[in-house]
């Protein structure tokens, strides 16, 4: 496919897991595409890696004039970049919640907002950000993570009605728990990895853990100009964990 042919996109966080898959498909289907990472050098080959912190509006704002200049303007921005954290309610301080909200929800922000007068150039605007299944389903010891990707999803919304008037779609996915380089940490992390990985994998019903790819086919499907009349959509990559109830 090459439906992304001629249009520039800005992937965050795209270094690593979900963000690198998707700046590769993107790269794949005909887009010149940019990699916002605070450590870009694992940027796909053929994108541009430029490296800023979605926590410091200046640095973002410095970035997007690189990318608009080096590459020609901007038509899709991915707002993937986020950090985690575990713990239940009282399991995370002050800084830490301050941080994550930080990173989770404000980054993307700061980085649509320093967008917007680019996007508005485009003949094929659109934004699409990586939520999580915890926005939407509970999961244990995950009270800051969950509030942050329940944010984000809100904002993701907030943001559609915003700008639709002036042709500009807003969508967001929402991944189950996916084989990144974040979620081995945490496996290695644990007192029991081979156990604790068979249960992520158990608690979707398909069985095993979501692939970077299978999130980053779901984002290029909500950014492509053929999908020209979605927006405010929130699309499910999580194995039939939000929806599905089977029988133990």
């Amino acid at each position: 496919m090459n439906d992304f042919a001629g249009l520039v996109a800005l992937v965050t966080g795209g270094g690593s897991g979900i963000g690198a898959a998707t700046a590769a498909l993107l790269r794949d289907r005909g887009a010149r595409v940019a990699v916002l990472d605070v450590d870009p050098r694992g940027a796909p080959d053929g994108c541009l890696p430029v490296e800023a912190d979605v926590g410091d509006d200046e640095a973002v704002r410095a970035a997007v004039r690189r990318v608009v200049d080096e590459l020609g303007g901007l038509d899709v921005l991915v707002n993937n970049a986020g950090i985690g954290a575990a713990g239940d309610v009282a399991g995370n301080d002050d800084a830490e919640w301050g941080r994550v909200l930080d990173v989770n929800v404000m980054g993307a922000a700061r980085v649509t907002r320093a967008a917007l007068p680019h996007l508005r150039r485009s003949e094929h605007p659109c934004v699409v950000n990586t939520s999580s299944i915890v926005a939407v389903v509970g999961v244990p010891n995950r009270a800051l993570y969950s509030a942050s990707k329940g944010g984000l999803l809100s904002l993701t919304l907030a943001m559609a009605a915003d700008h639709v008037g002036e042709g500009i779609r807003v969508n967001a996915v929402v991944p189950g728990t996916t084989d990144t380089p974040w979620v081995a940490r945490l496996l290695a992390a644990a007192d029991d990895p081979v156990g604790e990985r068979a249960a992520l994998e158990g608690r979707q019903p398909v069985g095993r853990l979501v692939t970077p790819d299978e999130v980053a086919h779901a984002i290029a499907y909500l950014a492509s100009p053929l999908s020209g009349s979605t927006t405010g959509t929130v699309l499910g990559v999580d194995g039939g964990m939000g929806t599905l109830r089977l029988p133990r």
